[in-house]
């Protein structure tokens, strides 16, 4: 009996510690956070230097995804990042601190070197247009959350309307998260991913 206890309280370090197959996924999602929102939610609270800084729609991450469900802290035989190379995603990540948690529970799971991954994640966010509306703000509004929607595919006529998702976070917009195949070219979410936030009063506030 005490053999089997100690058996069992070893299995989930177990599972834990050997994770996904780094490389097997199917596709991305690319998850852009508002930073004025996510400041007022749990940034200024944390204390975050994002949130000293004019930032609008920041990467939140390049997440690998399963069709369903996702990998996440892959074993790898590549090096962690150096911490010059997580400064150098500030400018469109908010820190350093993101870049690196980014590459541990997710770029680790990409295949990638750490170089390659915040590259692709780069690439990744440039090649996707935010809309200025929402840089022009002069105060705090409410709307709906498929305005969003409707805005981002506006502005990037490859994307489909189930090639996105608008998630919401304590009654305001929270991110845009956009799917992506590996050559990062549009495609469709999968079920799991596609969980539009369905409020018509969300609180979107300006970058001050």
């Amino acid at each position: 009996m005490i053999r089997l206890i100690a058996i069992l309280l070893m299995l989930p370090l177990t599972a834990m510690a050997r994770g996904e197959r780094s490389g097997d996924f199917d596709y991305y999602v690319l998850a852009l956070s508002w930073s004025p929102n996510w400041c007022a939610i749990e940034g200024r609270a944390k204390g975050s230097p994002q949130c000293d800084e004019d930032y609008g729609w920041v990467l939140h991450g390049l997440w690998p995804q399963y069709e369903n469900g996702w990998p996440s802290y892959c074993p790898t035989n590549e090096r962690n990042p150096s911490r010059r190379m997580t400064n150098d995603m500030i400018d469109i990540m908010g820190t350093s601190g993101l870049a690196w948690h980014q590459w541990n529970k997710h770029g680790t799971c990409s295949g990638l070197s750490a170089a390659d991954y915040y590259a692709v994640s780069r690439d990744a966010y440039g090649q996707i247009t935010r809309p200025e509306v929402f840089r022009k703000l002069p105060r705090p509004v409410e709307i709906p959350a498929a305005l969003v929607e409707e805005a981002f595919i506006k502005d990037n006529p490859d994307i489909d309307p189930d090639g996105l998702t608008v998630t919401c976070r304590d009654g305001m917009i929270q991110e845009v998260r956009i799917c992506l195949n590996t050559d990062l070219s549009p495609r469709d979410c999968g079920r799991d991913v596609r969980r539009d936030c369905r409020m018509t009063d969300a609180e979107f506030l300006p970058i001050e």
